[in-house]
Order: structure tokens, then sequence, then C-alpha cells
């Protein structure tokens, strides 16, 4: 492809993407168990609707509809991020662990701390730097490459996932409140989830747009990178640390949702390149996009019985997985 013909593709994806964010946020207020209309919905948001549509859409469909832009956008940037970082299209925020680390941390604080559930995003960044810190720290030697990082990643995340289970053993008497976030998804969510993680998305979203010139320049190699007087390792370091942000902050509300951070970067990548100055926004907002198309599909397929998300979004980001296993020929 030419210089010319990708130019071309960004602008359209630069118009398009917006537009159906739009698309997908207005079919998540419009489908569910009640149908609404598009006329409904005017009605609700210029004051004249009826009490039962002000509800569906103020108190139920529109929070949950901005929570899936959030978590979309931040697992989408999140594995763009690290795919960058790891020069590794089989990098994502679950795969290598960071997103397991914000669950453990998570999970501990609903079981033992159920009464401070506004510090989720707080204990579920935290526990997502943690782990990308300590899978930084146990990849290093004498610099962090990318395979290590991967691999260090792989074992941690086979670590935690015991660590979860034994806490589901642990506190068997509450595991019924966790079992449906550890599932992954947007049931029950409102303005009052929204309001905690929200500032966290935002100012980890801002900053990502600050992540653009030392990701693309990772992108020359660490070699050509470190003669332009840049330090490499500082810049992975800082790289990583934002990502787990993102992540952490998804997990916190949405629970364990996969794949999102593997699929639209990669895709993103594929169509427009890998310039950071496109690739970020248009993760985000076809994270976005996949987050509340299938959170809507997850709730309308089999109506009244609500799929967890993260179940429909396996289902599509397994079989991609190991399609580019074999691509790759079986190599990370």
């Amino acid at each position: 492809m030419n210089i010319e013909q990708r130019s071309i593709r960004r602008k359209w994806g630069i118009t398009l993407f917006p537009i159906l964010v739009i698309a997908v946020s207005a079919f998540g207020l419009i489908y569910g168990s009640v149908p609404i209309t598009l006329v409904d919905i005017w009605s609700v948001l210029t004051g004249s609707g009826e009490s039962i549509h002000e509800t569906i859409i103020l108190q139920l469909r529109l929070p949950r509809v901005l929570i899936g832009l959030l978590v979309g956008a931040c697992l989408g940037v999140s594995g763009a991020i690290l795919q960058g970082v790891m020069k590794n299209p089989l990098a994502d925020p679950g795969i290598i662990g960071v997103t397991a680390g914000g669950g453990v941390a998570a999970t501990i604080t609903m079981l033992v701390l159920p009464q401070f559930g506004y510090l989720l995003p707080i204990t579920a960044f935290i526990g997502a730097l943690v782990t990308a810190i300590f899978i930084y720290l146990l990849a290093w030697d004498r610099g962090a490459s990318a395979f290590k990082i991967i691999l260090a990643g792989v074992a941690i995340n086979a670590l935690l996932g015991a660590v979860q289970s034994g806490l589901m053993v642990i506190f068997s008497d509450r595991v019924q409140s966790v079992l449906p976030w550890l599932a992954g998804g947007l049931n029950g969510r409102s303005w009052y989830h929204l309001s905690f993680m929200a500032p966290y998305a935002i100012v980890g979203l801002l900053l990502s747009l600050l992540a653009i010139k030392p990701a693309n320049l990772l992108l020359l190699g660490d070699d050509s990178a470190k003669l332009l007087g840049e330090r490499v390792e500082w810049q992975r370091f800082l790289l990583i640390v934002l990502a787990a942000l993102l992540a952490g902050t998804a997990v916190s509300v949405a629970g364990l949702i996969g794949f999102v951070g593997l699929v639209v970067p990669h895709i993103i990548r594929l169509i427009f390149g890998e310039d950071y100055r496109f690739l970020l926004p248009l993760s985000a907002l076809g994270g976005a996009v996949l987050v509340v198309f299938a959170d809507t599909l997850a709730r309308t397929l089999f109506d009244p019985i609500e799929l967890p998300v993260g179940i429909l979004l396996a289902c599509l980001g397994a079989p991609f997985f190991l399609y580019l296993l074999k691509k790759r020929g079986m190599m990370v």
C-alpha cells in the first residue's frame, strides 16, 4: 500500500469511526427488553418524554452505554500501547497478566472490603501497575526485551489465575457477588460506577496523547532510538505504566473483559498503519464501538437472559488469537 492510499484510508477512518460511535450508542439506547424509538430518545432528551422511557434511558441504558464507551476505549488504547512496546501483535493486557493483576486486586477489595466499592479503580490500577512493574523487572537483564516481557507476563498471568481461584475458595460464602464481575460485563452499571471510573479513564486517555511520540520512536527499534538519544527502557516502562492505568480502570468497572486490546489495535494497524498519531485514537474509538455493540448483543440475543459481554467477546477473540498464532508459525 502506497503513502497516498494509506492517507486516504486514514481520512476515512477519522471520519467514519466517530459516526460508528454515535451509531452503536444509539443502538445501545434503542434495543433491550423494552424497545425504544429514536423519537422516544429525543423526547426524553428534550424533557418531554414519558416517565417510563426517562427511567429506562437515563437511569439504565445511558450510563451503561457511556461506561461501555470508556471501557472499550481504555482497553483498545492499552492494547495498542502494549503491542507497540513489545513489538508483538499478540500483546494484550489480558494475555500478559496486567488485567489479571488488576482483577486480583479488585477481587480482594470486593471480598474483603465490600463497603469501599468506590476504591475499585484505585485498587485495580495498583494491582495492574504492580503486576506490570513486576513483569518488567522479572524480564530485566541489561534491558527488558519485548520477548522476555511477554514470557514473564504469561507466567505471571497463570500465577494470578491460581491466586484468583484461591480467593474464590477462601471466601466461598461471598463469591456469588463476584462471579458476574469475573465473567466481565456491564449489567447493573449506573451513574455511580461511571462517576468513580470516568476521571481515571479520561486522565489515562489524555495521557495517551503524550505517548504518541515515544511510541513512534520505539517503532524505529531500540538501537535506532538510542542513537537518537532516547532512553528506551525508561520510555518502555512509562508506556507500560500507562497501559496498566487504562487496563486497571476498565477492569474496576467491567470485570475481566478480554481480547478487546488484542483484536481492535491489530485490525486498526493492518488497515491504517503503525503511526501512533492515528493508531491510538482509532483504537480508542474502535474499542468503544466493539464493547458497546457486543454489550447490546449480549443483553438482547437471548432476552430475557443476559449474557456477560466478556463471554461474547471471548468467543470472538479466542479464534482471532489462534489465527494470529497460526499466522506467525506458533511463534510469540
